[in-house]
């Protein structure tokens, strides 16, 4: 496909994989590169000596672009950024933050840069501070989340009569369908995260794989929204969260009992029971681990299928 976001990121299907936090490593970015789709390194979970040797792997994996997700809370930062222009990362995806403070730096470096939000007032915000696009995620998306709660099928075509800058749609795709359904709201990509970590090179750990794949319908809800809205499969710590919340716990309870790597102990190190097992709605639909190229070429194929069913209605 030949559009604004192929044309922009050099690839050339309009598919590209999240930056998902102890889910994506530079296998997982190597392998959806490779496929004609974007990779993507998840550097959220990552101390920059970790960052480095993901970048160097990723590089010596591929020779297709690919790119790093930088939320702009990551406390070292600044050495992220060194290391970003360093091996010369031709795209970034920031996050979790406002998109003026750093986007001037990486344009100077000739790097192309793509902020994630929730909502049109943070797209404009974006649009405003020179980002080169934007991903919309809507309200069905793992992990952290927008307040509002608004759904992709109503996100996106607000967000595309809002902004000129390239759409990519986020948040309930996980198919060919879905991505054409997203395509027919406005957005020019998609970006694709549950799907990709139920794939043999995401870095997730085994255990969190079988939950996704065993997730039904229902099994995920937005919760913590005192904190950080955060979508998570029901489990123990759920559970716990749940509790605390109806008990009226404050904020600062809750981050006692939130603590420190819940995410890195459910999905990185498997315990399905104490750990944050974050994951999109879609993983009701998921149920077989793939190789990632497979799932590219999956969904690419669904995705033309659909749409020549679609032309001869």
């Amino acid at each position: 496909m030949d559009n604004r976001i192929t044309k922009l990121f050099k690839i050339d299907l309009p598919i590209i994989q999240a930056g998902m936090i102890w889910c994506s490593g530079w296998e997982l970015a190597a392998a959806v590169s490779n496929s004609g789709g974007l990779g993507i390194i998840g550097a959220g979970s990552m101390y920059p000596d970790v960052l480095e040797k993901h970048l160097i792997q990723c590089k010596s994996a591929t020779n297709k672009p690919f790119a790093v997700n930088l939320p702009l809370l990551y406390p070292a930062i600044e050495q992220h950024l060194e290391l970003i222009v360093k091996y010369q990362v031709p795209i970034v995806f920031t996050s979790a933050g406002n998109p003026g403070k750093f986007t001037s730096f990486f344009k100077s470096h000739g790097i192309t840069v793509v902020h994630v939000v929730s909502n049109v007032k943070f797209a404009l915000k974006a649009q405003e501070a020179g980002v080169d696009a934007v991903v919309a995620e809507g309200f069905e998306a793992g992990g952290h989340n927008g307040r509002e709660e608004t759904t992709t099928l109503c996100l996106i075509p607000m967000v595309r009569d809002a902004i000129q800058l390239p759409l990519i749609a986020a948040g309930g795709i996980g198919n060919g369908r879905a991505m054409c359904a997203a395509f027919a709201l406005g957005a020019e990509g998609v970006q694709i995260g549950s799907r990709f970590v139920a794939s043999y090179e995401s870095s997730a750990h085994d255990a969190f794989k079988q939950a996704v794949l065993a997730a039904k319908e229902g099994d995920t809800t937005l919760t913590l929204k005192q904190l950080t809205p955060v979508r998570l499969i029901k489990n123990q710590f759920y559970q716990q969260v749940q509790q605390a919340e109806a008990a009226g716990a404050p904020a600062e309870s809750l981050h006692e009992l939130l603590g420190r790597g819940r995410a890195k102990k459910g999905m990185f190190e498997g315990d399905l029971d104490e750990g944050e097992l974050e994951i999109g709605q879609v993983s009701a639909y998921i149920n077989q681990l793939q190789p990632a190229a497979e799932i590219v070429r999956e969904i690419w194929t669904e995705f033309e299928a659909t749409r020549k069913k679609l032309a001869t209605l």
